[in-house]
């Protein structure tokens, strides 16, 4: 057998019904096209075989005395009859032949809905403080006609005069090894063994229709970009108004023009005049709280920082505990002075820098701090 079912569910081969039942819900959940992407369907269908497989005695016996059900060379092994034992009442029970056949059943009506995926954007400050967003999505959700009972006048199902209630229909056929009997679906009921005799207009007997609705959803303080979230019962309504899949919504937080995050603190720029940073100076600055004033200390260099305590992001799931804000400071220096204004800046630069400046010091690497503004304005001036 080329395709190993164990390990396609990450159960080993000894796992019990329930542990296989439990790793393909796992499985299915994580590889289903409508959440984790169209890529997925061949992983998807893979999940599928090989639960359907394990998950039935007979095939799982099957499976395990060498035989694979899903393979094509299965049936005319399972016409072989007695030349496996006590297996030919298996094959004849899956693959029917001139020893009979079965099947599972009629369809419920009544099925359990697909889940859904939906993006939503937030704003960083709704990212850092949390709160309920709505979100519009077409889903399907119960026909308000028949609520759910796909009946116009709410009347039960009948037995199919076709299938007699089976949902399958047999075809015999000959071969050259004897008669063949076959299962499929029956054409008149569609495989679920009844009919309604009298379907409602607005779903057309199906229970549900494709509808709008908004949605809240709570979005936990300190959620970061790209973090999915599930709302249980959520999603498509199913056939005969079964009970609803799971709605996963993804969400993204949008660019903000005054902060920028990293981790739990927030970030941003502000520039000063160069004064202000020779000095120091107070200064007023924007949070999503609301403006603060800070300090620039006496002597700030270009992109020092100034740290301003918890008025980050709140720290996800950690109460109310905040990051912090960090304040990078850019100095602006003048590029048009004019003649006192120069010449006083050269008498300042003259008084507080070397008289040899010609040689300065280099490094391979930037030093931790750029050099000061006033070196920078006689710079600017012997460059003129």
């Amino acid at each position: 057998m080329a395709t190993d079912y164990y390990q396609v569910l990450g159960v080993s081969h000894d796992a019990s019904d329930a542990e296989i039942k439990q790793a393909y819900r796992r499985m299915a959940r994580k590889y289903h096209p409508d959440i984790a992407g169209k890529q997925y369907e061949d992983k998807f269908q893979e999940i599928n075989n090989a639960y359907s497989v394990l998950s039935d005695p007979k095939k799982k016996q099957m499976y395990d005395a060498g035989i694979d059900p899903n393979s094509p060379g299965a049936a005319s092994a399972s016409q072989a009859g007695d030349a496996f034992g006590g297996f030919g009442d298996i094959f004849s029970d899956i693959f029917g032949g001139g020893f009979g056949a079965q099947h599972q059943g009629p369809l419920p009506r009544q099925q359990h809905g697909r889940d859904s995926l939906a993006h939503l954007t937030i704003s960083l400050k709704d990212a850092v403080f949390g709160g309920v967003k709505n979100l519009s999505i077409n889903t399907y959700g119960i026909c308000p006609t028949c609520h759910g009972s796909g009946s116009a006048d709410n009347s039960q199902p009948i037995q199919c005069p076709v299938c007699h209630g089976t949902g399958y229909q047999q075809r015999v056929s000959r071969t050259l090894l004897g008669q063949m009997v076959s299962s499929e679906p029956c054409e008149r009921c569609g495989g679920y063994g009844t009919i309604i005799q009298h379907p409602c207009p607005q779903c057309n007997g199906h229970g549900r229709i494709q509808t709008r609705r908004s949605i809240g959803v709570k979005i936990p303080a300190g959620i970061h970009d790209q973090t999915r979230i599930r709302l249980a019962s959520q999603g498509e309504v199913g056939e005969g108004g079964g009970a609803a899949g799971d709605l996963y919504v993804d969400v993204t937080v949008a660019p903000d023009p005054h902060f920028t995050r990293h981790n739990d603190d927030l970030h941003c720029w502000i520039t000063v005049p160069m004064t202000w940073a020779a000095l120091g100076h107070s200064a007023q600055v924007s949070t999503l709280d609301g403006p603060t004033s800070i300090t620039i200390p006496q002597g700030t260099q270009p992109e020092d920082t100034v740290k301003v305590k918890g008025k980050g992001a709140t720290k996800l799931n950690q109460g109310s505990e905040r990051g912090n804000l960090i304040v990078h400071i850019q100095v602006s220096i003048p590029k048009n002075l004019n003649r006192q204004q120069m010449s006083k800046l050269k008498d300042f630069a003259q008084s507080v820098e070397p008289a040899d400046d010609k040689v300065l010091a280099q490094k391979g690497e930037p030093t931790t701090h750029h050099k000061g503004f006033f070196g920078k304005i006689r710079d600017a001036f012997q460059n003129s």
